[in-house]
């Protein structure tokens, strides 16, 4: 998903030869009369135009994760991916089939979202408590099943936690299937009017039954 994305940098020389035109006026005009303190800064607006026109602005071109427009946006899809890798990778140490399909169905959805959101950044405000407590939440209990599985842990407590994760998981992937659903919410009440009017427009023209 990443993007290359084209970052135009002004030269800083100008600005420094333009600040030194000052003293270097000072020495040349009387800059404590009018007219030389005029023709001082004139000097330095000269130096200023004359440098930047020498010194032309570099074009950086560098790779971003996400380029939606909107820094925050951006900050919140790469948090999301940063964590939907986490769950795969964990998903990954679990040998659990039942509950690897599960932790499956969730990246699934979670990379529906990142796509969807991408698509159309204004639906960021709906994943607001997805991205910064949810998906988290889920690697977090993730990780500590996969820590007492691959660390041999026994013990009342322990089966009581990775029994609950397994008890849990189909209800943590519809959430996350659920959130993806909800942001095609608007799209599916605009396609159900659309074919409503086509309907009525084709009946109306007898081109439908």
């Amino acid at each position: 998903m990443s993007k290359r994305q084209e970052i135009r940098k002004k030269p800083v020389l100008p600005l420094w030869l333009a600040a030194l035109a000052w003293p270097v006026g000072a020495l040349v005009f009387p800059v404590y009369t009018l007219w030389g303190l005029a023709a001082t800064a004139a000097l330095s607006v000269v130096v200023y135009f004359v440098a930047a026109r020498l010194c032309p602005v570099r074009i950086v071109t560098r790779e971003v994760p996400y380029a939606t427009g909107s820094e925050d946006v951006d900050a919140m899809l790469a948090g999301i991916e940063k964590n939907l890798d986490a769950l795969h990778a964990l998903n990954d140490a679990i040998p659990d089939a039942k509950l690897s399909a599960e932790m499956d169905r969730m990246e699934r959805a979670g990379r529906g979202i990142l796509q969807a959101v991408e698509a159309n950044p204004d639906k960021a405000g709906q994943i607001d408590r997805f991205a910064r407590y949810y998906l988290p939440e889920v690697v977090k209990i993730m990780a500590a099943y996969a820590r007492m599985e691959q660390g041999g842990i026994k013990g009342d407590n322990a089966d009581q936690i990775q029994s609950e994760v397994r008890a849990n998981a189909a209800t943590m992937a519809t959430a996350f299937e659920n959130q993806l659903d909800s942001l095609y919410s608007a799209e599916a009440m605009d396609i159900s009017t659309d074919i409503q009017v086509l309907d009525t427009i084709l009946k109306s023209q007898n081109l439908a039954d």
